[in-house]
């Protein structure tokens, strides 16, 4: 078992530490808000951003079922980008169809070229396991990818490098997910739910679920890790335990 790592909410600048390039890896278009707030905690400290997603969301339009998997899926697309507009970060999608996500040599090979592409030296992706099972899919390709991507016998357009350290977001509800790792996102947690607004189709979804939108439903579970750790708004993750993708250094801010 890891050690539960607490970070004091005024961190100094490092001035000296090296920038990273940090990517959240996840299945669907809005799974990013989970680790969200660290990676905007990150880019403060002066990281890199960048955000991947394997699907094309085409079935997340719960609330409008007649809406086509065509339509739904550039919904999906232009909320995203929408989002890292904001941010100024890059964004790919593989464009997989939602719910049908599988692990293949062609999905691997694509996945490994967009992770090269980072250079990623922290990966955020999902647990497993997890209610929806394209999360689990995405949390084996990227346990396979990331070891793969210095291999130069595996030929992609863009050129090996190094595994990065790989970070395991809760997933929804919680379930049989201990974190050993919390980020306190207090700061960022009124920038965060304004950035899930930008999934304005999953906003319509969420109330039908559960009666409250997205932005409320990622709040409340930032309240809830930040009372495990007595701080008003927390994130909470467990490393990857892979060869290469556990480093010795502390890395999440």
């Amino acid at each position: 078992m890891f050690p539960i790592i607490m970070v004091p909410r005024r961190r100094p600048v490092e001035h000296n530490r090296a920038k990273m390039n940090v990517v959240s890896v996840m299945a669907h278009q809005d799974d990013e808000l989970m680790c969200l707030g660290t990676m905007l905690k990150m880019r403060d400290r002066g990281d890199a951003l960048h955000f991947i997603c394997l699907t094309d969301g085409g079935l997340g339009i719960g609330g409008r079922p007649d809406t086509r998997r065509d339509e739904a899926s550039a919904i999906r697309d232009r909320e995203m980008r929408g989002l890292c507009d904001r941010l100024g970060a890059p964004y790919e999608c593989l464009g997989e169809r939602d719910a049908f996500l599988y692990d293949t040599a062609d999905v691997r090979l694509r996945l490994v070229n967009a992770m090269r592409a980072v250079r990623p030296d922290v990966a955020f992706t999902h647990f497993s396991p997890d209610f929806n099972a394209d999360h689990m899919a995405v949390n084996g390709l990227v346990r396979q990818c990331a070891m793969l991507l210095g291999l130069a016998t595996l030929r992609t357009e863009a050129s090996p490098c190094a595994s990065p350290a790989v970070f395991m977001i809760e997933p929804s509800g919680g379930f049989e997910f201990d974190a050993t790792h919390y980020v306190d996102v207090t700061a960022y947690a009124e920038q965060k739910a304004a950035l899930a607004a930008c999934h304005a189709s999953q906003h319509e979804l969420f109330r039908v679920w559960h009666g409250y939108g997205l932005g409320e439903w990622v709040t409340r579970c930032s309240v809830r890790r930040g009372e495990e750790v007595g701080v008003p708004h927390a994130e909470a993750f467990r490393p990857m335990l892979a060869r290469k993708l556990v480093k010795a250094e502390q890395l999440l801010p």
